[in-house]
Parts: C-alpha cells; structure tokens; sequence
C-alpha cells in the first residue's frame, strides 16, 4: 500500500481556499481554511487483514493491482466507514479469495513512518469456502511456513505479520 497523499485545495465545507499553516508548533503544518477556518486533517487509511491458517498452512495472494502488482500479501483491503475492523478482515477474505473466516484474536497492528496506513491484522478461523483467485488477485495459494517466499512480499506489514505470527505459534507450543 503505497504513500500517496491527495491535496486538499478547497474547504470541505464552505469552498474557501485551504492554505498550509502550523496550528502547534510541534505537530506538521495542516491544511486550514483561508475564510471560515475549518481544519482539514488527514486521518490514515486503516485495513483489516485476516492471517488464515488451514493444516499448518497460510494464504497468500499475489496482488493484480499496483503498487507492488505481482507480489504476495495476506487477504485483506480497506475499512468502510462505519463497518468494524473484524467485518472488514471477514469481508475482505470472502472478496479476495473465496474464504468464509473468522477473526478469532489481534495479531498485531502494524503502522511505518511516512506511510498513510494503519495495518491492523487478525488470526482468522477458516470456516468455509473454495480458495480462489478474486478480482484484484492473480493467485491464491496455501503456504508452509518453509515455502513462504519472503523475497516476494509485497509490505513490510505483510513480512511483519507472518514473521509474528510464526513467533506467537512457537510461543503457544507447549
């Protein structure tokens, strides 16, 4: 998920010209409107992923959209307004590749410097359903923690993800 940033050059709600300013002087500068003042602050993009683990194996997909098209990510996508993270990860798996799931506990929340998205990511139950490439993917596959192909993976978030799930599965092992 890239960096991008869209520009806010008109006041949402007036119309007036937004101008760059520093409000605090240890916060960046935000967008504020040159007539009535309101503040247009830009809030991060959050996406629920699901870390779904059948027989000792995880899902995969290789992504059909840029950035990083051709590289391998977990099942997961943007939060709507007003849906919940874990609605989100469900949907997103059931969209993406065919899986009904379960998100079952947080595996973590993964966020980098100078990047707009909040990766939040859930251990999912699989339930049901065909694995299946959807339309934003070019594949979906199974993998072992030894045919993972971490030179392949598309986001930080993504090789983070599976590098603590796999230290949270040998932590649980008694």
């Amino acid at each position: 998920m890239g960096c991008h940033e869209v520009s806010v050059n008109f006041c949402p709600q007036c119309g007036g010209n937004m101008l760059l300013k520093k409000l605090k002087i240890n916060e960046p500068e935000r967008s504020v409107c040159s007539v009535c003042g309101v503040v247009a602050y830009k809030d991060p993009k959050v996406v629920a992923c699901s870390m779904i683990d059948r027989d000792e194996r995880v899902v995969l997909l290789k992504r059909d959209l840029e950035p990083q098209r051709s590289r391998w990510v977990l099942p997961g996508g943007y939060v709507d307004r007003g849906e919940t993270v874990k609605d989100a990860a469900a949907r997103e798996a059931k969209e993406e590749c065919g899986l009904v799931v379960e998100p079952q506990r947080l595996l973590g929340v993964y966020s980098y410097p100078g990047n707009i998205h909040v990766v939040i990511v859930y251990v999912s139950t699989y339930i049901a359903g065909d694995l299946s490439a959807g339309d934003e993917t070019q594949e979906a596959a199974w993998f072992s923690e030894e045919e993972i192909p971490w030179d392949g993976l598309a986001f930080n978030s993504t090789s983070d993800a599976l590098r603590d799930y796999y230290k949270s599965k040998k932590g649980y092992q008694k």
